[in-house]
């Protein structure tokens, strides 16, 4: 034994004679904070980061067996499942400890915000942990569609809908987030290089950059009524402190930390063990609509949100909400950087935590069981009313059939029978050209995915036939008229004939 002792002092001192690190670990780990900082208030930060490690850790060993194709991406998380040891609980741990990292940081930021750990000199490590929390989103959203089922790919249809509507470049933001102009294989890979590499690797560095913020300037002090923060005077008053009841942070502070951090990583076990991973629901497939996207539980509230919204509504609070949160996030310590610390003297803080706390709750319940809005009440063997047959081609009775075959009905009413996911089509010749038809069934838009990849060409062309022939009563079907405009030019002004 004290050979082996010796052996491994010699290969320590070997590789502390070439790094140099043992040190500045040593001082990391030993620095002294305030004695009032050894709470279980402070406890949340250091859970964070012990889940990052195992979202780290797990998504490593996912990435092995994993295969980020649109063809292949379902059935190796049958795989995963089914025939690798354990596979399961490994997924389940990535899922679960997904939710249990995004609920930590959710905590922990509400924690810094009422103990006004954001105020000088700390404003930067506020912000830091600002991106972070965007960025542990991320990757909650991203992981949702890797899943590529039949549930992430109706809600990444919903969710490039919705970047459609961002003015002025929400077309340019859809083919970036989708790698085309439909839900493909390319959409997949960028996903998976977000999930896997981009995201990930931003959000380490944005964590390494917090924690050496909280080294450099030590840790939030609890706080005191009447101990009020001052530029002039914060810095010697918190060296003070730390002299006169500092404390070791490893081991006198940490014990706390670790014992948490051990809770919480048993608690993400036992859920993986109890409840299992998350999906994979039905392959995707367009022309199944028997399915309700609900996201994953981080955002339900979304999910509720928009369902019990008018759609007048939608859009103004989808963009111009979330923009106002965050940018409000973001600068509250650039416009509050000094001044009172404790919650007791801060009403409106303690209100405002309040108010979002109850919010999130009720709209991530009311998402739980809240119907799909519209609501989808359609029966897909109901026939194509007589009446739009009558007089028709082949090409476009065709074109019936595949209306019916694809179950196009679940999602559209014709003749007041059908969905109303998406609007009636009983007057759509009368909204959409033919050429905007054929762009709107192959690409999709709205809350409609693409059917590019479902429907062959000659399915496409009888559909989009038959469609054309559905114009409002007494009223002319659309027309382009740029086209128009080009057949009636005289031979002399048309475009091949200009010098």
């Amino acid at each position: 034994m004290p050979r082996l002792t010796e052996t491994a002092k010699s290969v320590y001192q070997w590789f502390e004679d070439r790094l140099g690190l043992g040190k500045p670990i040593l001082d990391a780990v030993e620095h002294e904070v305030p004695e009032s900082t050894a709470s279980w208030w402070y406890v949340f930060g250091s859970a964070a980061t012990v889940l990052l490690v195992m979202q780290v850790m797990t998504g490593v060993l996912l990435g092995l067996v994993y295969s980020p194709s649109a063809g292949h991406a379902w059935a190796s998380l049958e795989f995963l499942d089914h025939s690798v040891t354990l596979g399961w609980f490994l997924r389940a741990l990535h899922g679960w400890g997904s939710d249990f990292m995004i609920a930590i940081v959710l905590i922990h930021m509400a924690q810094v915000f009422l103990f006004g750990a954001y105020k000088f000199p700390r404003e930067l490590t506020w912000i830091v942990g600002v991106v972070c929390l965007l960025l542990t989103l991320g990757m909650a959203f991203t992981g949702q569609v890797l899943r590529f089922d039949q549930d992430s790919y109706w809600g990444l249809g919903i969710g490039a809908s919705i970047v459609s509507r961002v003015p002025l470049i929400g077309g340019a933001l859809v083919k970036l987030m989708l790698g085309g102009p439909i839900i493909a294989g390319p959409t997949l890979t960028r996903f998976f290089a977000l999930h896997v590499f981009i995201i990930p690797g931003l959000l380490i560095a944005m964590v390494g950059v917090h924690l050496w913020m909280v080294l450099r300037l030590g840790i939030n002090e609890w706080p005191m009524p009447g101990r009020l923060v001052s530029k002039t005077t914060y810095t010697r008053d918190y060296h003070k402190l730390t002299k006169e009841t500092g404390i070791a942070f490893v081991p006198d502070a940490a014990w706390k930390d670790a014992i948490f951090a051990a809770a919480i990583m048993l608690s993400v076990m036992a859920c993986a063990f109890f409840f299992g991973p998350f999906g994979p629901t039905g392959q995707p497939d367009p022309t199944i609509i028997q399915t309700a996207p609900k996201p994953d539980v981080a955002f339900l509230w979304i999910y509720a949100v928009l369902a019990y919204l008018p759609p007048s509504l939608e859009t103004p609070v989808l963009f111009i909400a979330p923009v106002l949160g965050i940018g409000a996030m973001l600068l509250l310590p650039l416009f509050s950087p000094q001044g009172e610390k404790h919650w007791s003297r801060r009403p409106i803080a303690v209100l405002m935590v309040a108010v979002i706390a109850v919010v999130l709750g009720v709209f991530t319940h009311l998402g739980t069981y809240t119907p799909w809005s519209p609501i989808m009440d359609a029966w897909t063997s109901d026939p194509v009313p007589v009446r739009y047959l009558h007089n028709r081609t082949p090409l476009e009775r065709q074109g019936a059939l595949v209306l019916q075959n694809k179950q196009c009905r679940n999602c559209h009413a014709v003749g007041g029978s059908g969905g109303l996911r998406g609007p009636a089509l009983d007057g759509v010749a009368t909204r959409m050209t033919e050429d905007q038809i054929f762009r709107q069934v192959l690409q999709g838009g709205g809350n409609m995915p693409a059917y590019g990849n479902s429907l062959s060409p000659a399915e496409t062309k009888a559909l989009v036939r038959f469609l054309s022939t559905l114009n409002t009563e007494n009223e002319p079907k659309a027309i382009d008229a740029s086209r128009d405009l080009v057949t009636t030019l005289p031979d002399s002004a048309s475009p091949a004939r200009v010098q």
